[in-house]
């Protein structure tokens, strides 16, 4: 059994296909000693960490397209569409109050602290804090406000936290990328309702944004943080980050790539195909690696 280090990257909705890949990887014989995850991949690292991965794949293989807009806490509040109390508090039933220290595996949550625009590592503390920090994604999920920061999705200054576990002990690190150019070779098909449920979605998210424009345009300045205050100061962040980062040269020995065009980052009713999708491209990228350090694998 060769110990690894995990690496998984943000990509909303898309982040499902860690659950799979997470799965297969466990299967052939890895042993997981340490994960470092972004937005989404915080959330799904974070819940195996704790060994409840399990119970939250049965939970979101039973919401269709109508249980997400019950989830979602619709709420038009100045700092963000979405505020996501509902599935928080699911959240937290699953994970409770575990410290990140107390975790069996190591493990980090990547953040981005909106005003201070820097990458901030989650590796202490309440772990559903961590991830409730690291999935902030801005306008969408309103902020999390932990001792005085602001914190928003860890996607935006690292969409792939691979640095993290450059220092532990293993023998491999594999990475996640939930935004690959990658083409779409195998075709996700879906039944009738599943079409019907994805145009839906989309309609709905489309008319949401709509709305909230309207609204957003008609408020006045006010000291909460409001919609195009974060999206300015997420772009910012993001420009700031990027013109002053050096590329390190960290490069994992396994890259699963996940194609951006799989799914939309909203599209939290199709966890089944997506979950599906992950484990055969984890599977491929595996197999591909074995080969080639043993060809008679």
């Amino acid at each position: 059994m060769k110990k690894i280090s995990l690496v998984l990257g943000s990509g909303g909705a898309r982040g499902y296909a860690h659950i799979g890949a997470i799965e297969e990887i466990v299967k052939r014989g890895y042993e997981i000693v340490a994960i470092s995850g972004s937005s989404m991949g915080a959330l799904i690292g974070g819940l195996y960490a704790c060994g409840k991965l399990d119970e939250y794949k049965n939970w979101v293989l039973t919401l269709d397209f109508l249980d997400v807009i019950k989830l979602l806490d619709i709420s038009f509040a100045p700092s963000g569409l979405i505020k996501g109390d509902r599935v928080f508090e699911k959240l937290e039933s699953i994970i409770g109050d575990i410290l990140i220290e107390e975790l069996p595996i190591d493990f980090t949550a990547v953040a981005t602290d909106l005003f201070k625009q820097k990458e901030v590592w989650f590796q202490k503390g309440k772990l559903i804090d961590a991830i409730r920090a690291s999935i902030a994604i801005p306008t969408f999920f309103t902020p999390k406000y932990i001792d005085g920061r602001v914190f928003v999705d860890g996607g935006i200054v690292n969409p792939l936290p691979i640095a993290p576990v450059m220092s532990e002990i293993c023998d491999l690190t594999i990475a996640i990328n939930l935004n690959s150019n990658k083409p779409l070779l195998k075709h996700i098909k879906l039944s009738k309702k599943e079409k019907e449920e994805k145009e839906r979605a989309k309609n709905f998210f489309e008319e949401l944004l709509e709305n909230a424009q309207k609204k957003f345009e008609n408020i006045e300045k006010e000291k909460e943080l409001n919609y195009l205050s974060i999206i300015s100061r997420s772009i910012d962040t993001m420009q700031n980050i990027l013109s002053n980062y050096k590329i390190a040269g960290y490069r994992p020995d396994i890259i699963i790539e996940i194609p951006k065009d799989s799914a939309m980052f909203y599209e939290f009713h199709r966890a089944k195909e997506l979950i599906k999708l992950g484990k055969e491209l984890a599977k491929e990228a595996l197999l591909d690696f074995e080969k080639n350090i043993n060809p008679t694998f």
